[in-house]
């Protein structure tokens, strides 16, 4: 099972909203031109339950040592790969020890398959499982640079190490911003280690796959790298602001926060005139959630004037909810005639706020995650009015209707007329 989380229905959510694309140039808001090689680091899982043999006949170790052989002999060149191992050392009963128990077996860099298939080849099944350790030390292996990140992590079971919650870590991961992206393979699962790997994905914007053969596993982290190496968009960190004057001004993009339950959230926009404005917000329940919520984006100008507005509702069936808007500006009629003159833009204040609310026993911070598209495009031929968008050509549209329910009623009315006649004649 893949369970795609919240940027691939960003997507969706905004091509269904407003029927014309949303979404943005390839290139995301501030991404140099030349980036840095991409960084992926495999995290495997050496806990003593994997001598359990429930793979192709085989243990659940052999069949992540074969995964992973097939794996590094695919890895692309560009690609800046690592291992790191998690309960491959302590086979001990100390808490405290096992816990600790996370190495790098295999430094993030320029791949030699040889020498990183041999490390692998060495592992046996060991101790704990400290995933919430883990994942920390493997963010500490990706960091510098401006590159893409991303963890794949496989592991056949929970984490042993509480309170040091790994569905925490990965939210105070993502919250700082970085572009940090974990995805979990389950490794014949149960229901709770389900829960807890589709929890860390979900907090990152990650993937989470169950794995029962072989096969399975080699293909999906094969799918992930690969991914790594050609990423579609890079969300930017942008950090919104309690209100708009102090707001952040974004440019075309893709851009990633973080936003408190109940909270307003402030960004600005510098709309050139004859343009529009195309922006859309996505946030995603990456925990549990009272039923009823809803998402606002709203535009607004700089003296507070609400210009228009995108709004969806939900009911705790999705783990995402989006919403859309457009507003085209027009050129002012005494620029038409000087060409050398520049046009005006327009800045629009656009506020994202939130009605989720969670039960008690839900730790609210970090907060949700949060996904706004901007794009500017030309605007249409003709100046439209934005009083009447959403309207077609707003008055004429409306006249054309108008007509057209008059000339139906009298032509029904003289067919209605026509069979009573017939009738009486009869």
């Amino acid at each position: 099972m893949i369970r795609r989380t919240w940027p691939a229905a960003v997507v969706c959510g905004v091509l269904a909203a407003l029927g014309a694309g949303l979404v943005p140039a390839p290139a995301a808001a501030g991404e140099p031109a030349e980036k840095e090689a991409p960084k992926v680091e495999l995290v495997l899982d050496v806990s003593g339950s994997m001598r359990t043999r429930d793979i192709d006949g085989g243990s659940r170790m052999a069949a992540a040592k074969q995964a992973f052989g097939e794996v590094l002999d695919a890895v692309p060149d560009e690609v800046r790969l690592g291992i790191r191992t998690l309960g491959a050392n302590y086979p001990g009963d100390d808490r405290r020890t096992g816990c600790k128990d996370t190495e790098q077996l295999y430094p993030v860099g320029p791949l030699d398959r040889t020498e990183a298939k041999t490390a692998v080849a060495t592992l046996a099944p060991t101790g704990w499982t400290p995933i919430g350790p883990a994942l920390l030390k493997a963010a500490d292996d990706l960091e510098g640079g401006d590159a893409t990140r991303r963890i794949v992590l496989i592991t056949d079971g929970e984490d042993t190490c509480a309170p040091l919650d790994p569905c925490e870590v990965a939210r105070e991961l993502a919250a700082k911003g970085v572009g940090l992206t974990i995805d979990t393979l389950g490794l014949v699962p149960d229901a709770k280690t389900r829960r807890q790997l589709v929890c860390i994905a979900e907090a990152t914007g990650g993937t989470y796959t169950s794995v029962q053969r072989t096969a399975e596993l080699s293909g999906r982290v094969k799918q992930l790298v690969d991914r790594a190496a050609a990423p579609v968009v890079t969300p930017v960190p942008a950090k919104g602001a309690d209100e708009c004057a102090t707001a952040p001004t974004l440019e075309p993009g893709l851009y990633t926060d973080r936003e408190e339950f109940g909270e307003h959230r402030w960004y600005r926009v510098e709309v050139p005139a004859g343009h529009e404005l195309r922006a859309s917000v996505s946030i995603g329940a990456d925990r549990a959630v009272d039923n009823d919520y809803g998402v606002l984006l709203r535009a607004v100008t700089v003296h507070g004037r609400e210009i228009v507005r995108g709004s969806e509702a939900g009911d705790g069936r999705t783990d995402v909810i989006s919403a859309g808007l457009r507003y085209p500006t027009t050129i002012p009629e005494e620029e038409d005639t000087d060409t050398d003159a520049k046009p005006a833009s327009e800045t629009v204040c656009l506020r994202v706020s939130n009605s989720f609310s969670a039960p008690a026993s839900v730790k609210t911070t970090p907060g949700l995650p949060l996904e706004l598209t901007v794009d500017l495009v030309d605007g249409p031929d003709e100046a439209a009015d934005p009083a009447a968008f959403g309207l077609g050509r707003g008055p004429w549209l409306l006249g054309v209707l108008a007509l057209t329910g008059l000339a139906a009623g009298l032509l029904w009315g003289l067919f209605a007329r026509r069979r009573t006649d017939l009738g009486r004649s009869s």
